[in-house]
Formats: structure tokens, C-alpha cells, sequence
């Protein structure tokens, strides 16, 4: 069910951005109500913390993370004695790759212009998907995915917590900065909530059965 709502939600997202269609009313009902709350409010200090969430979707954070996450979760696996003990770094790396995979080709085929509405310069891909919020839900997300494997359950509920916290942070964060279309936050949560999915129910991702160890004499 989960996973059909994700790819029902992505393909409506895309379809109406690629037509200009109604449903890109809400991006601007967004930004609307957006910026007459930070008028309302402000607030330095929400100000702040909306670019402090956004950088964190830079690739030279979150992938730096994930990097981390991968090669921490190995050496937790190989002290665990977990036959496959490797695997989470090739998959950290595997999905560092796979984030501009995902994303580039899209925003140059929507093309999309950003919140100011001013044309895209020649070396612009567009604005949709963003970038940083599948980075952060990407690269965030799948470090909590392999760290998890030799968590206790409350440490696997406190990474899937943050994993959120910070993909939902980079998104909102975009969006109160103004950087960035509420449809474009949406459709990368989406496509990011469908990899992880995936990831999840992989055999790479699963928990593998500990190495046989021999008897101590």
C-alpha cells in the first residue's frame, strides 16, 4: 500500500508539473501562506534555522554521512561477527551515486523554474525534484538503514526518528527559505520514500545470520 501511494503521488506530482496543471495552485497557496508567516513572525531565529535545515541537504553533508554511516556500520558488523560485515559500504556508496542518477535527468526534463520564476540560465537544470531534500532523505535514510542492522529496537527507532526528522527538516526548510517549490519537497520525499523502501526489504539491507564460529577449546 505504501509504496503504490508513493508512486500514485510521484506520477500525479510529475504529470502536473510537466502540464502546468491545477494542482501547481498549492505551491503557491504555499508560498504564500510562507512568506506572510514569516512577515507574521518575524523571527530571526526560525529564519536561521529554515538555511541551517537546508544546508543539511547538501551533498557535502549528508553524503559525507552516509559515507560514515556505511563504513561505522561495518566495523559494528565485522565486531559482531556478521558473515556479510562489508556489505553496508558498497551500498553507501552504491546510493551516493544513485542520488544524482535520480535526480539530474529530471530536472533537466521538467525544467522547471524556482519560487522568483525567473528563466533558467543555460547551465540550470530546474527546480523539480529537489535536490537536497532526496539527498537528505536519501543519504540520511539509508545510514540509519545500516546502522540499524546491529541496533537494539529503541536504537532503530531513534535512527528511523532522526532519519525523518532530518529529511522532513531539509524539506520544510527549503521551502520557508524560499528555495524551493512545496511540490518539489514532495515529489523527492516520494521518490526517496520509494528507495528506501526497497532498501529496506533487500536482501543487502536485511539483518544477515551471524558467521558460523568455531567451538573454543
Amino acid at each position: 500500500m505504501v509504496p503504490a501511494l508513493l508512486v500514485l503521488a510521484l506520477l500525479l506530482v510529475s504529470w502536473q508539473v510537466a502540464v502546468d496543471g491545477p494542482l501547481l495552485e498549492l505551491d503557491h497557496w504555499a508560498r504564500h501562506a510562507v512568506r506572510e508567516t514569516r512577515h507574521a513572525l518575524h523571527s530571526t531565529l526560525l529564519n536561521h534555522l529554515g538555511k541551517a535545515f537546508s544546508d543539511l541537504g547538501g551533498g557535502s553533508v549528508a553524503v559525507p554521512v552516509l559515507l560514515l554511516g556505511g563504513a561505522v556500520a561495518a566495523g559494528r558488523e565485522f565486531r559482531a561477527g556478521f558473515a556479510r560485515w562489508w556489505l553496508p559500504v558498497p551500498v553507501a556508496v552504491l546510493t551516493a551515486g544513485l542520488i544524482p542518477l535520480l535526480v539530474v535527468p529530471a530536472k533537466a526534463w521538467f525544467a522547471r523554474p524556482g519560487p522568483f520564476g525567473l528563466p533558467l540560465a543555460a547551465d540550470q537544470w530546474g527546480w523539480y525534484p529537489s535536490g537536497h531534500t532526496a539527498t537528505a532523505t536519501l543519504g540520511y535514510g539509508v545510514a540509519a538503514l545500516l546502522l540499524a542492522r546491529t541496533a537494539a529496537p529503541r536504537g532503530r527507532r531513534a535512527l528511523a526518528a532522526a532519519a525523518t526528522l532530518l529529511a522532513v527538516g531539509v524539506g520544510l526548510g527549503l521551502v520557508w527559505s524560499d528555495y524551493h517549490w512545496l511540490l518539489d519537497v514532495v515529489a523527492s520525499w516520494c521518490l526517496g520514500g520509494l528507495v528506501l523502501w526497497t532498501l529496506a526489504r533487500w536482501p543487502l539491507t536485511g539483518r544477515p545470520s551471524p558467521r558460523q564460529r568455531r567451538p573454543e577449546h
